[in-house]
């Protein structure tokens, strides 16, 4: 199959999924064509399989905005043409989803059938999408689709929940390449992070308000009373500033770590013993999962999909949002001694297992054959 791929190029886990589900089909023999601005973060080395489609915006003295969903559109009728694409497959609704129709009305007019799938991913649908300036569009956008897919259950529920959608929305999971993750720990970095065998509590996002980041400082401040361990904070955002500043204030901060925003985050996940992730929601908790498929049990909040992958006392726990003193006990808990960290551990990466790209891809190579020959059309 001729795949279009569109997503955002960016860490966030719509573009993460997007990117390696390309590079999983191409490896299948798929030609697969991202479209995006510029060149997707995880999209690495080379693949004869793989192409990239540039979306240039030119800027005009006419436009305080540059009209980047037109030219999103313009790029994806240009690719489709020329590269006799079977289908489209958008990642986050917004702007994708409304470009991929304005591009599929066009090409109806030339008599070029493309199939169109949207996958929602979250905040499209959580945050961006209900507000008002944009849920119309993304309402009709959606049901224009020739077919839909969400990564959690949760999510499903919370699109019917909040649009009118008319259409079947089939839940298929994020997923994790697990040979990705199977990396023996690199002694060195361990000791580099943790010189005295200090446990090492990992917390990865984008810094946003909603992954509730002083909730990270505070539940590992409560630990490190009773453990002794290192905190490393990856990625970056609106919210570090406070979380540099609190750490400070509560004077943990040299055993705090802020290392930015880090392309190999497998690297890292395998020298860490537990996982944060409190959030206000997660659609579905990828960071979680590739946690887990490293070998790190997670605490979390109780919240969006994220119960769908976390089993309370196998792999990690959770806690209603805010609960700061119950995750931190639970945090506690997993860290007290080897032998439970050990099978926490040990049931993280086995939990990740039931995710591997290898069960996930061929959902969506199924989807992909029924919609080309328009059975769900």
């Amino acid at each position: 199959m001729n795949i279009g791929i569109v997503c955002y190029p960016t860490f966030g886990g719509s573009g993460v999924l997007a990117t390696e589900l390309g590079k999983a089909l191409a490896d299948k023999g798929h030609n697969i064509h991202f479209i995006t601005y510029q060149q997707p973060v995880r999209l690495t080395g080379f693949s004869a399989n793989i192409f990239y489609h540039e979306v240039r915006v030119p800027t005009y003295p006419l436009f305080d905005f540059p009209p980047y969903e037109t030219a999103l559109a313009s790029t994806m009728v240009d690719v489709i043409r020329n590269n006799h694409l079977d289908l489209l497959h958008v990642h986050y609704a917004i702007p994708h989803a409304a470009a991929a129709y304005m591009a599929k009305k066009i090409l109806e007019q030339e008599n070029i059938r493309i199939p169109v799938i949207t996958t929602l991913h979250g905040t499209d649908i959580t945050l961006v999408g209900k507000d008002k300036t944009y849920a119309p569009v993304v309402t009709f956008s959606i049901n224009q689709s020739d077919a839909i897919t969400a990564v959690s259950d949760n999510l499903r529920e919370e699109t019917f929940a909040n649009f009118k959608i008319e259409k079947e929305i089939e839940v298929i999971h994020n997923f994790v390449d697990i040979k990705r993750f199977s990396k023996k720990p690199i002694d060195a970095f361990r000791k580099v992070i943790a010189p005295n065998g200090e446990r090492i509590l990992l917390h990865a996002s984008n810094f946003r308000k909603i992954k509730r980041i002083t909730d990270v400082i505070h539940i590992y401040a409560n630990v490190r009373k009773e453990i002794p361990s290192k905190l490393l904070l990856v990625g970056d955002g609106p919210e570090r500033p406070m979380a540099e500043e609190l750490s400070r204030e509560l004077d943990i901060c040299d055993d705090v770590r802020f290392v930015g925003k880090q392309q190999d985050m497998e690297e890292i996940y395998v020298i860490s013993d537990l996982f944060l992730l409190p959030s206000e929601y997660e659609s579905f908790g990828l960071a979680a999962l590739e946690a887990m498929a490293g070998g790190a049990p997670v605490v979390a909040s109780n919240a969006g999909g994220l119960p769908e992958i976390i089993i309370p006392g196998k792999n990690g726990y959770m806690s209603n949002v805010g609960d700061v003193e119950g995750m931190s006990k639970q945090a506690i808990s997993i860290l007290k001694d080897d032998k439970t960290l050990a099978s926490f551990k040990e049931n993280a990466q086995t939990q990740a297992l039931r995710f591997d790209i290898s069960n996930i891809v061929p959902q969506y190579e199924e989807l992909y054959e029924k919609v080309i020959a328009g059975v769900l059309a």
